[in-house]
């Protein structure tokens, strides 16, 4: 039987199990940039709202909000000019890729097209650690972008491997994530 002439039901998770093309947000960040935080790609949620870690259940605005008061309670905008202001910046390793689904491991490796970091990095000299969030994005930042920083910008780079925030890493207990990220006051302090 042909998917056109199957169930509804079973029309739509053909359909789901087609990888989507999927893009990046621009990068977010302001002059005095200290600290480059790097997800994946955006999730269909995130997509849906044009907001980065927009899934209800992501800790990153949470952790956000705990550490330079810029969690949910704000709108999408203010959180991201009270990271900017704290010298946090957001981007994506990806700049493309297809997936079907939100789950990084939907992710088809062929697909994957990197963001150019490099130049980011080189337009924003104070920039001073690049963190990443999650496996997939330490993945690809390790085989598609590292090699490609120059020695002497990448000699003084720290690159924190940072645990997931997304509900899919649910094995790392919320304390132990957040400890982690509190890693980024030894770049960004909190604003006073």
């Amino acid at each position: 039987m042909s998917v056109r002439n199957a169930s509804p039901g079973t029309r739509r998770a053909a359909a789901a199990a087609v990888a989507a093309r999927v893009a990046s947000f621009p990068p977010q960040i302001a002059a005095g940039c200290r600290v480059l935080v790097l997800g994946s790609v955006p999730s269909v949620r995130s997509l849906e709202l044009s907001q980065s870690y927009a899934h209800a259940h992501n800790l990153f605005w949470p952790f956000m909000g705990e550490l330079y008061g810029a969690g949910l309670d704000l709108p999408y905008p203010e959180r991201i000019a009270r990271l900017n202001a704290s010298g946090v910046g957001l981007w994506d390793v990806l700049e493309c890729c297809e997936r079907s689904g939100s789950l990084d491991s939907s992710i088809v490796p062929a697909s994957e097209v990197p963001n150019d970091i490099p130049r980011l990095l080189a337009e924003h000299p104070s920039i001073g650690a690049v963190a990443l969030n999650g496996g997939k994005a330490q993945q690809v930042f390790a085989r598609r972008i590292a090699a490609a920083i120059p020695a002497e910008r990448s000699a003084g780079l720290a690159v924190l491997a940072l645990p997931s925030t997304s509900p899919a890493n649910a094995s790392i207990p919320r304390a132990l994530k957040f400890e982690r990220w509190g890693e980024l006051l030894k770049w960004a302090p909190r604003p006073s």
